[in-house]
C-alpha cells in the first residue's frame, strides 16, 4: 500500500519544513509507505527552495514540482494527483500545507477508506471543530456548504473540506483535465463528481486550525466563484 500527500504551496516557507517532517514522521510511526507531492507556484518568500532542498534530504520520500507562476489551488492538486497516479500510489490525500490539518489524522482517513472510496474530513459533523476562526469566516465557510449542498442536493455537510482522501480508483475515473476550477469551488467540484460517479464517501470529524504562520489565501475572487460554479454543476455547464 501506497500513500501519496499533495501539499500545494505558495508563501508557505515558514510551515513547509516543519510540516514535511511531521508527516514523514507519522508515516514512520504508523509502519506506512509514503511520499510527500509539493507543488509551489513561484512563491515569492523562497517556498520553493525549501521544498527543492527537502526532496534532495529525502529522495523518493518528497517529489518537487516548481510552476513558472500562481496558477491556482485547483490546477496544483491536480497536477499532484497525476504524480501520484503515476509513482502507483493506491491512497492519495489533499492537505494544506499551513497546519490547519494535522497529519496525525492520517491513520483515521486510511482506516476509513478500507471501505469508501472517498474519505473526507469534515468541520460540520459531530466531533469537527474549528479553531481562531472569527464570525465572518464561520459564517462564509458554512454557509457556503449549506448554499451547495442545497443547489446540487448533496447530503455532505462539509462540502469545502481541504482535507481528503482518495482511493486510487476514484481520481482514475474522474475527469481531471475537466475540472475547471480553484479554490473552494474545486472541493466542491471534485467531491460533487465522485458522487455523481457512484463512489462511496465518508466524512469524519476533523480539527481545523486557522494557519499558524503566513497569510490566508482566501479572497473575494475565490467567494465568487464558488457561487456561481455549484449553478454550473447543476446544470451540467462543466
Amino acid at each position: 500500500m501506497t500513500i501519496s500527500v499533495i501539499l500545494p504551496t505558495y508563501n508557505e516557507k515558514e510551515n513547509l519544513e516543519k510540516l514535511t517532517i511531521e508527516i514523514l514522521n507519522v508515516f514512520k510511526k504508523n509502519k506506512l509507505f509514503g511520499n510527500i507531492i509539493i507543488v509551489d507556484d513561484a512563491s515569492p518568500d523562497g517556498t520553493g527552495v525549501v521544498a527543492k532542498n527537502l526532496s534532495k534530504r529525502f529522495p523518493k520520500r518528497v517529489f518537487f514540482i516548481s510552476r513558472p507562476k500562481k496558477m491556482g489551488l485547483g490546477s496544483a492538486y491536480i497536477l499532484g494527483f497525476k504524480k501520484a497516479l503515476l509513482l502507483g500510489s493506491d491512497f492519495i490525500f489533499e492537505m494544506d500545507a499551513d497546519f490547519s490539518h494535522s497529519a496525525s489524522d492520517i491513520p483515521r482517513f486510511l482506516q476509513e477508506a478500507k471501505n469508501y472510496d472517498l474519505v473526507l474530513g469534515s468541520r460540520y459533523i459531530k466531533g469537527g471543530k474549528i479553531k481562531n476562526w472569527n464570525i465572518i469566516r464561520r459564517l462564509v465557510s458554512r454557509g457556503g456548504t449549506l448554499y451547495a449542498k442545497a443547489i446540487l442536493g448533496l447530503k455532505i455537510c462539509d462540502l469545502t473540506s481541504g482535507f481528503k482522501c482518495f482511493r486510487r480508483k476514484v481520481l482514475e475515473k474522474v475527469n481531471l483535465d475537466d475540472i475547471k476550477s480553484d479554490g473552494y469551488s474545486f472541493q466542491i467540484e471534485i467531491t460533487y463528481k465522485a458522487t455523481k460517479l457512484g463512489f462511496k464517501i465518508k466524512e469524519i470529524p476533523i480539527t481545523f486550525s486557522e494557519r499558524k504562520n503566513g497569510i490566508s489565501k482566501f479572497s473575494k475572487k475565490i467567494f465568487w466563484e464558488a457561487v456561481f460554479m455549484v449553478w454550473k454543476l447543476r446544470f451540467n455547464k462543466f
